[in-house]
């Protein structure tokens, strides 16, 4: 993790950073006194699984290569043993999730690699602006020193720190959401621009496949289509017993 990090820090510092400072985004903030809806980032993404795309990226050193490989196969790993653990928790076989995520080609991972640079104006832009990520499981891999990024809780921004010691971030998107039927939440989050740092993030989506076929997993849908009269029958026989039973009983008469 270490290495991943500084061999990125170097090849933005040769290859990025410039061009960043010399773009319109850069020069628009310097002369400009409105927020503008844009990002202040300088990023690329790499595609693992099902295909690599590394090959492309012909400016990469073989060391910053060759420290990703490395690095993603653990951090694919991780992520297999995350869902494992989050079918676990919501009483789902332990490969429910890498299933659903599987299509033809099997669960799609690649990394967003970004660098949000010094701003000499940070209240007229984001880092990053607010959203959700649309895929599964994220696995950030952050700065240890440089803040920014944060996550919306109760109704208010939540700072989280530079992740120290290199502790690995999780965040669920859109499709876990969508499979646990809700028990999963995809959590709108941002970057804030800093003008005393510059901060790295390492972000690596464990995705569904484009072709797999998404829905709420059935085990953790509420019963549906059914009438009023026929829940209230087999509501007088269990009325003091645990609700999640008749949920259960209704889902099959329903079906």
């Amino acid at each position: 993790m270490e290495k991943v990090k500084r061999l990125v820090n170097l090849h933005y510092e040769e290859y990025m950073k410039q061009s960043f400072y010399e773009s319109e985004i850069a020069k628009g903030v310097e002369n400009r006194d409105t927020t503008m809806e844009t990002d202040w980032e300088s990023s690329f993404f790499i595609w693992h699984q099902p295909l690599s795309n590394i090959d492309e990226f012909t400016n990469f050193s073989e060391d910053l290569c060759k420290a990703i490989e490395e690095y993603i196969n653990q951090v694919v790993k991780l992520a297999e043993r995350l869902s494992e653990l989050m079918c676990e928790n919501l009483g789902l076989e332990k490969g429910y999730l890498k299933k659903a995520f599987t299509g033809s080609r099997g669960p799609s991972v690649g990394t967003k690699v970004a660098k949000y640079p010094k701003c000499p104006r940070p209240e007229l832009v984001k880092g990053l602006r607010a959203h959700t990520d649309a895929g599964g499981i994220i696995l950030l891999l952050q700065d240890d020193q440089v803040p920014g990024l944060e996550f919306f809780k109760d109704g208010k921004w939540v700072e989280i720190p530079p992740s120290t010691n290199n502790t690995i971030f999780i965040n669920t998107g859109d499709q876990v959401e969508i499979l646990s039927n809700g028990r999963y939440k995809s959590i709108l989050h941002r970057v804030m621009a800093d003008e005393n740092g510059s901060r790295l993030s390492i972000a690596t989506f464990y995705n569904p496949a484009g072709d797999a076929v998404i829905s709420p997993a059935p085990e953790l849908q509420y019963p549906n289509k059914f009438r009023f009269q026929d829940y209230l029958k087999l509501y007088a026989t269990t009325k003091f017993s645990d609700k999640g039973p008749r949920f259960e009983s209704m889902k099959k008469m329903a079906g």
